[in-house]
């Protein structure tokens, strides 16, 4: 994966999505992330952001803006620091707190899906940091959704994924 990470970052001039193990890979090598010329946003939870920094995980979750936004100044990318609150932070020093979202989210697969809104929203020509922003915010809803139908206790990825289009038609109609 570091290979790969290293001939992306090299070759590609396209808006990126980092997550999962290209954070983790980037560990120790926060030097790559810098070499990127296109936009770059990467999505990690609390335990990768600590590798990332080199802070305790309780460290992180203490100061959430104050960690995200110094690694996107340091790295020159879009932070987004998942978690309960999701934090968004733009290299040039501002930062967002998502307010949609529950506990439930914290389930395999749903980082995934993030990313993937996040990229899809990216090819729809969104700047990375609306579309960072947007696709915390529909993410979050979305699953919002999910936990009015299913509960927040036995949420899982697929049904975040199954409310993402009630959750757009929702927000289409209330910010339209």
């Amino acid at each position: 994966t570091k290979e790969l990470i290293s001939t992306i970052i090299d070759q590609l001039d396209i808006p990126l999505v980092i997550d999962a193990d290209g954070i983790n890979v980037l560990a120790g090598e926060l030097s790559l992330l810098k070499k990127y010329k296109a936009p770059l946003i990467i999505t990690p939870h609390p335990g990768e952001m600590s590798r990332l920094v080199g802070a305790s995980v309780e460290e992180i979750q203490k100061d959430r803006i104050g960690f995200t936004m110094a690694l996107a100044r340091r790295i020159g990318a879009i932070v987004v620091l998942k978690g309960a609150r999701t934090v968004i932070a733009s290299k040039e020093g501002n930062s967002w707190v998502n307010l949609t979202g529950n506990p439930g989210m914290a389930t395999g697969g749903s980082g995934d899906i993030l990313t993937g809104i996040i990229g899809g929203l990216l090819t729809q020509k969104l700047s990375c940091l609306e579309a960072a922003k947007t696709g915390v915010y529909l993410h979050g809803y979305a699953a919002d959704l999910a936990a009015q139908k299913k509960g927040e206790i036995s949420l899982i990825a697929s049904d975040i994924l199954e409310t993402i289009p009630e959750a757009t038609r929702r927000i289409k109609s209330e910010y339209s």
